[in-house]
């Protein structure tokens, strides 16, 4: 086995009924009940038309400008799965363009998600196929290696694991630890449920605002009339 330049297997995955349930909650409220200390900030943007992605990462670490075990990995991924790549966030070369998004929509793939650099930007931006990405770029990749498939990557202090459920919608990205997904899934709902009784509410014309006040007096700022 070659450190930093070796393929390996994933072994466990997020279930598909998990994702499919997470994929019908905002990115938001997952990331407030993990307490907002998990996510990718504002770096990684949608590129696509729309439209949620959500599935179990498959992992590429990567030197930047370096796309050929991104190749690999679409090869190799199974369907739902997120190639999730770690190019180090460099934008001098692009990772992926119009022939690898075709070619891994064909093969039922969920989406990228890349700490780097795209090119084929229009057609990218026409289409429905998830993709992730931190910039854009008409200077293509290398297909040299060194890079590894199937192994912890980290993206804007976000950890991801092999098999670790990818959500991503307009507001960004958020990895949810496998190990965490039922009590993340309950939690989120719950929120979720409680931000749409309070935009009925809003849209009625009733949103109680008590806890402005309650809020300031616990903090003990004054309020002068």
């Amino acid at each position: 086995m070659t450190i930093g330049f070796r393929i390996l297997p994933l072994r466990a995955r997020t279930p598909a009924d998990v994702v499919a349930r997470f994929r019908d909650l905002p990115v938001a409220n997952v990331s407030d009940v993990m307490a907002r200390m998990t996510a990718a900030g504002p770096t990684l943007r949608p590129m696509h038309a729309g439209g949620v992605l959500a599935g179990p990462a498959f992992t590429v670490k990567t030197r930047p400008g370096d796309n050929l075990m991104m190749h690999k990995a679409i090869d190799i991924a199974e369907p739902g799965d997120i190639v999730v790549v770690d190019a180090g966030g460099d934008l001098t070369n692009s990772m992926t363009g119009e022939l690898m998004v075709a070619h891994a929509a064909s093969r039922g793939l969920g989406g990228f998600v890349i700490n780097g650099a795209i090119r084929d930007a229009a057609s990218i931006r026409s289409g429905t196929f998830p993709v992730f990405a931190a910039g854009i770029t008409h200077r293509g990749p290398y297909k040299d290696g060194p890079g590894e498939i199937n192994v912890p990557i980290a993206i804007g202090g976000m950890v991801i694991m092999p098999g670790d459920l990818m959500l991503g919608d307009d507001d960004g990205l958020v990895v949810v630890p496998m190990a965490d997904v039922e009590a993340i899934y309950r939690a989120a709902a719950a929120k979720h449920a409680a931000e749409v009784k309070q935009m009925a509410g809003i849209r009625a014309g009733y949103n109680d605002r008590a806890w402005v006040d309650a809020a300031l007096a616990r903090l003990g700022c004054p309020v002068e009339s």
